[in-house]
């Protein structure tokens, strides 16, 4: 049974028991798709809330089945955010990937897509973005055209550090969204596209990750660019954010939220970004055998091998061993 209400104009929740329709919403607000429930599973009862903010298309996503989906090109960027339950996933060569709730799935708009399997008790956060939004943003950060569409790494880590801000921002947005009020009006809303799209370049791993680290910075206030320029000079340092406010002559919250606005992160994640990117240029110029990674990793102040192997695949793509054995 169909169960569909509008909040708005830009805001959908759905509910229904029958496949085609769910395959319809699905069409009509993100991509042409091909829904298949294995006989003998738990009954299909797909439970959509979907909302527009621009160039962003949010969705609250969960079947009550186990499911496979078939996409082909999607034609834009996309991010699923598992919060609970996991799904299985591939997009061209990318296959056998696992999406959890820590562990989130990107997809570029080229090469053929599929979900191969939505567990039972998957309910998730699906990003779609609009390809040119966000390479002009992208642009806009670096002052410069790109050559080449970005192409972002495949899987993001929402469970520390940058993407784990990004990812609170957009269940935050998604929240007030579906409540209605000022997050739908366009002076309030725009400014906010531009900060999911800025926090999304810089949680994921890409070949201009390195330059995003030190954009021309000139409209950033001169707090931030204190704190940026302690982290930079001296990133193996254990700074606490109050230690950093003291150094940018603001209050904790002043400096939590100049970053926010300015940097797209919080000022400690954008500290251990500062710390993967060091830890990633060391390990390119390095040599095996001569260069070790648990070494590296705690000479950039990560303490847990683990945890700094997830955080770096997150961002480069690839783990700490295979950067230093490509060289």
């Amino acid at each position: 049974m169909h169960h569909p209400r509008a909040q708005g104009q830009d805001v959908l929740r759905f509910r229904t028991t029958d496949v085609d329709e769910a395959r319809q919403v699905i069409q009509e607000r993100f991509y042409a798709n091909f829904i298949d429930v294995p006989e003998g599973r738990s009954r299909f009862t797909a439970r959509f809330d979907i909302a527009a903010l621009g160039p962003l298309t949010l969705g609250r996503l969960s079947f009550g089945a186990e499911v496979r989906i078939r996409f082909g090109e999607l034609g834009s960027y996309h991010v699923d955010i598992p919060l609970g339950g996991h799904l299985t996933w591939r997009q061209g060569t990318h296959t056998n990937a696992v999406a959890t709730t820590a562990n989130a799935a990107v997809f570029q708009p080229h090469g053929d897509t599929a979900l191969d399997r939505v567990s039972t008790d998957c309910s998730m956060l699906a990003v779609k973005i609009d390809p040119k939004a966000l390479n002009d943003q992208l642009e806009r950060l670096l002052g410069r055209p790109l050559r080449t569409p970005v192409v972002l790494a495949p899987e993001l880590d929402v469970a520390h550090g940058a993407g784990l801000t990004w990812a609170r921002m957009i269940r935050g947005l998604f929240n007030e969204i579906r409540a209605g009020g000022l997050l739908t009006r366009p002076m309030v809303a725009r400014p906010l596209q531009e900060a999911l799209l800025t926090g999304l370049l810089l949680a994921t791993g890409h070949r201009y990750r390195d330059e995003l680290d030190r954009p021309d910075s000139a409209l950033r206030p001169g707090p931030v660019k204190r704190a940026v320029e302690a982290i930079h000079s001296m990133p193996q340092h254990p700074f606490t954010v109050g230690e950093l406010a003291v150094l940018a002559d603001v209050s904790v919250r002043r400096l939590q939220e100049a970053f926010q606005q300015y940097v797209g992160m919080t000022p400690l994640a954008y500290l251990t970004d500062v710390r993967l990117t060091r830890a990633h240029d060391e390990l390119r110029r390095g040599t095996p055998g001569e260069v070790n990674v648990s070494e590296v990793a705690h000479r950039w102040s990560f303490d847990h091998l683990g945890r700094f192997a997830s955080r770096y695949r997150a961002r480069f793509g690839e783990l700490p061993s295979q950067t230093l054995r490509s060289r």
